[in-house]
């Protein structure tokens, strides 16, 4: 088994950070509504390449302090970082980040315990997720060995959550402060993987990504962890702002994971 890798990682300086402020402006509020009725809340950006050639698809998943109905809390963490990344060194994308309505979850799991199962069926925002990726990935414009997942805290769980239920769509997927169904592992364990926590995270946990990538480690992954000293939860905004991390996340393909 791979020891811990634990990293006091510096916070270096933030990528564009003019779109910091703007990141309104760069993302569309949409609906998508699903064969049952149910509506899935969503910002969108997207960037169209001068060759017209398809693109990759990234997904992010926000945390609980940002649920509602306003289809615009979800982009107070992460979001702006990520879009000016794209933005900067990707010749078009398509991203999506989806609202979560209050008193629901990604994964409708406790987050202060030792372990879950992940559940039988999606929660019913990740059904809708669910329906509307595939919509996505039926498009031509769409690089099917170009999808990512990405998210936060609730968010956190929900990638795991996703990754799990749908391996084989992924590229990669950066998991945040979350935590998995550890009997799931070897599903994902040939997926380019980095997960990221705070030792001291009084809110999830930190054996929730501990347990987790011991548990891909033994079904052969080589996943990536990194655990912040004395962090508490918020680990996202340097983990969202170190180049290093996004360089590594969208170098990643199905067709050849690097």
């Amino acid at each position: 088994m791979k020891p811990t890798q634990t990293i006091l990682a510096t916070l270096p300086a933030a990528i564009a950070l003019s779109a910091l402020g703007a990141v309104d402006d760069r993302t569309e509020a949409r609906e998508f509504t699903g064969a049952g009725g149910g509506v899935f809340r969503y910002r969108w950006a997207e960037k169209t390449p001068a060759d017209g050639g398809p693109v990759p698809l990234v997904f992010f998943l926000h945390g609980a302090g940002e649920r509602g109905d306003d289809n615009k809390a979800q982009l107070k963490h992460g979001v702006a970082d990520i879009v000016a990344w794209l933005d900067a060194h990707e010749a078009g994308f398509k991203f999506v980040a989806g609202q979560v309505p209050v008193g629901k979850r990604w994964v409708e799991v406790g987050w202060a315990a030792a372990s879950h199962s992940m559940p039988a069926e999606p929660s019913e925002t990740m059904g809708l997720l669910l329906e509307f990726m595939d919509t996505l990935l039926a498009d031509p414009a769409t690089d099917t060995n170009r999808v990512y997942a990405t998210g936060i805290s609730m968010g956190g769980f929900g990638t795991w959550d996703l990754v799990c239920r749908r391996p084989e769509v992924f590229a990669a997927a950066v998991p945040i402060c979350g935590g998995a169904d550890v009997a799931q592992a070897a599903k994902i364990a040939t997926m380019p993987i980095w997960a990221f926590h705070g030792s001291k995270d009084a809110a999830v946990p930190v054996i929730r990504s501990r347990s987790m990538l011991s548990a891909l480690w033994q079904a052969g992954s080589d996943a990536h962890y990194r655990e912040y000293p004395d962090a508490p939860h918020d680990v996202w905004t340097r983990t969202y702002r170190d180049p290093e991390v996004l360089s590594w996340f969208f170098a990643q393909t199905k067709a050849c994971a690097k």
